[in-house]
């Protein structure tokens, strides 16, 4: 299982590890020395991620699968892609109505991208993700 800190910072460092304007966040348990200080500065700095609340990152927290395509279609709206969603994607899967409802447009873009192929007809949006499902989406995301 992969945590929120590690899916940033996975996704930071694929921008290349840019500094961030500043390393200070309105995250009381995001800690300074920490490994992801920065990614999380980065992060919310792009509006790749907004914390669990305004003052909770929850770094160690398992990152669902829900919250990894959100912080992936936020990357791209980052990177200039236009964030809309104009097809429905999501009609196919038997699990759908169990989607956050922040993460829906992001899950119908992973989907319509070829990002998030689901399994067994499910998306399973809730549940924790793997390291290898998130390389996997990175494959997908970034080589494509």
């Amino acid at each position: 299982t992969c945590t929120r800190a590690q899916m940033v910072t996975f996704l930071w460092r694929a921008a290349g590890s840019p500094e961030p304007k500043s390393a200070a966040t309105a995250f009381a348990d995001v800690n300074s020395s920490g490994y992801y200080a920065k990614a999380v500065a980065w992060a919310v700095e792009q509006g790749i991620t907004t914390g669990t609340s305004a003052t909770v990152f929850d770094p160690s927290a398992p990152c669902t699968r829900a919250q990894v395509v959100t912080f992936l279609f936020r990357t791209a709206a980052a990177q200039g892609m236009t964030a809309v969603t104009l097809e429905e994607n999501l009609s196919a899967f038997s699990d759908r109505a169990q989607i956050p409802s922040y993460a829906v447009p992001a899950m119908n873009w992973a989907v319509g991208q070829g990002i998030l192929q689901g399994s067994g007809g499910k998306l399973m949006p809730n549940d924790d993700c793997t390291r290898a499902q998130i390389v996997t989406f990175l494959y997908r995301y970034f080589v494509k």
